[in-house]
């Protein structure tokens, strides 16, 4: 069985080495270059010769590119500010030798900083596992700028039992621009959608958001950093709602 690794980047000349150099246990790496103005390129050359170059405006076609261009019989995903471990790359080397299934999910330890939180994560504004290690026609990214939805085909496999390293975020001002960020690309993706949804059916989302992320999920474990993550997905329907109501009204 040959596995592709398959990372895509923006821009990512400050992380970009450490993510790579982790990914030599794979039989290819494949390096998507979205509309990099840095030394991205240069750092993937160093690496590996299977790149591909391009401009897209939605997340969800530049990833489907990225794995219609792996040559492997699985594929492994990592995002640049994701490192896999020696332990994590014996498992998935393991598995894939063996496996009948069509996809696994990886779980993440998330960083913020220094600063490992585990708990808390979801409702669009981290993860604690991904489909990350699949068989190639197993996955499919919708056509979304933030968060695209997945169509998997096939049975799923148990979850891996290592852990992928993600540094999401550098700090929490790092942490705040992120939301700013997600929410401008999701209210992008209702405007085009035709569909913002209301006011108060948004608002009303908040509550349910905070408690599955802070109580259910144990963000309250995390102190301080688990209370902020469960405020921005509560509040991220209802300020991606009033971003796309505002520039639509702007654009009449």
């Amino acid at each position: 069985m040959k596995l592709s690794a398959l990372v895509v980047a923006h821009n990512e000349e400050t992380r970009l080495a450490a993510c790579l150099e982790k990914l030599a246990f794979a039989d290819e790496i494949v390096v998507v270059l979205d509309k990099c103005t840095d030394g991205s390129k240069a750092i993937a050359q160093r690496f590996t010769d299977r790149l591909v170059e391009g401009g897209w405006e939605l997340e969800g076609p530049r990833r489907n590119t990225g794995i219609e261009a792996c040559g492997g019989d699985w594929i492994v995903e990592v995002d640049a500010d994701e490192h896999v471990t020696p332990e994590l790359a014996a498992e998935l080397r393991r598995l894939i030798e063996s496996s009948p299934y069509a996809y696994h999910d990886i779980p993440v330890d998330n960083w913020v900083g220094r600063r490992l939180v585990r708990r808390g994560w979801g409702a669009s504004f981290g993860k604690p596992a991904y489909p990350g290690l699949f068989r190639k026609a197993a996955k499919r990214w919708g056509n979304e700028r933030v968060h695209p939805r997945l169509t998997l085909v096939g049975r799923k496999g148990p979850a891996l039992a290592s852990r992928i390293q993600h540094y999401v975020d550098r700090d929490i001002s790092d942490m705040i621009r992120r939301f700013d960020a997600y929410s401008t690309a999701r209210a992008k993706d209702l405007r085009d959608s035709g569909r913002i949804g209301s006011g108060p059916h948004n608002a009303r989302r908040i509550v349910s958001r905070f408690w599955r992320c802070y109580v259910s999920r144990g963000g309250w474990r995390e102190g301080g950093h688990g209370f902020l993550i469960a405020v921005f997905a509560a509040l991220y329907p209802l300020v991606s709602y009033l971003k796309a109501k505002h520039d639509m009204g702007e654009q009449q």
